[in-house]
């Protein structure tokens, strides 16, 4: 059975779809099988991927309104080696549409629940704010990994976020449980960020992984060309980075890593291929 992390942020432009994207990417070049679940309307993570949102037959938003299984709108992409659950603009409608929807808050579990056994890990890309999208994404993972930017209002935000999953976990998901804090775009000439991380360290411990993601060009540009920065330029600090970091979260939950063979990549369920 899959294991199944958020990766969330209420601060926006943090890095969450960029840590997505290629975590799920390292996770592959390890030999692990991902699905990648994109809960934001703006579809990044999808286009991230290399799917195009604007052409995808069924979407989360489908999944979540009961309109289609999981298994029907999953697709899986050669060029990246994992599996995407899609979003564009339809999904911002959702938010409305649920509220009317029995279990609103555990439509994404329910969906979800199907398709487990055929994942070592799922991915979840929430949107910058405790909606009832992410809350469907909390309700339904283990756990929740925070991407944050050494600053000092990323630290005020840390705080709200926290607080949001100690909630749900009392409220609506017992197993629900801080993974760690990711430390990304890090540049290590600032003072600033370094004082940062050392308060983090401090404070959460070994809350926070030990890996951190370096502010990096080429995981900018990866993007434009629909591609994790781990695909697009697997020799760049930043690509090296998120495969260490997906070694480590192997690691962190328990997870036997395969040992993938030289240029091979892992088995994948049966989707349709994009």
């Amino acid at each position: 059975m899959a294991r199944i992390f958020c990766i969330a942020n209420q601060k926006g432009g943090v890095g969450k779809t960029t840590t997505t994207v290629n975590l799920a990417a390292g996770l592959v070049r390890i030999g692990q099988r991902v699905l990648v679940v994109d809960l934001d309307p703006q579809g990044n993570t999808t286009m991230g991927s290399g799917l195009d949102k604007r052409a995808l037959e069924a979407t989360v938003y489908d999944v979540l309104i009961g309109a289609a299984p999981a298994a029907d709108a999953i697709q899986h992409v050669e060029r990246v080696g994992y599996d995407v659950l899609g979003a564009n603009r339809e999904l911002a409608g959702a938010e409305v549409e649920l509220v009317e929807i029995d279990q609103r808050d555990r439509r994404l579990k329910l969906a979800l629940a199907e398709i487990q056994d055929d994942y070592d890990f799922i991915l979840i890309d929430c949107p910058p704010s405790l909606s009832l999208l992410t809350l469907n994404g909390l309700t339904c993972a283990h756990g929740v990994i925070v991407p944050m930017q050494c600053e000092y209002f990323a630290l005020e935000g840390l705080s709200d976020l926290v607080n949001s999953i100690k909630q749900v976990h009392a409220n609506l998901n017992r197993e629900l449980h801080l993974i760690g804090l990711l430390r990304v775009m890090f540049d290590p000439r600032m003072t600033l960020q370094q004082q940062v991380s050392e308060q983090l360290q401090a404070h959460f411990g070994d809350k926070v992984f030990k890996t951190i993601i370096p502010r990096n060009v080429r995981l900018a540009e990866a993007p434009s060309y629909g591609l994790p920065g781990v695909i697009f330029d697997p020799t760049a600090k930043g690509s090296v980075a998120f495969i260490e970091f997906a070694r480590e979260m192997v690691e962190r939950v328990g997870v036997q890593a395969a040992v993938a063979k030289a240029g091979a990549t892992p088995a994948a369920p049966a989707r349709r291929k994009a």
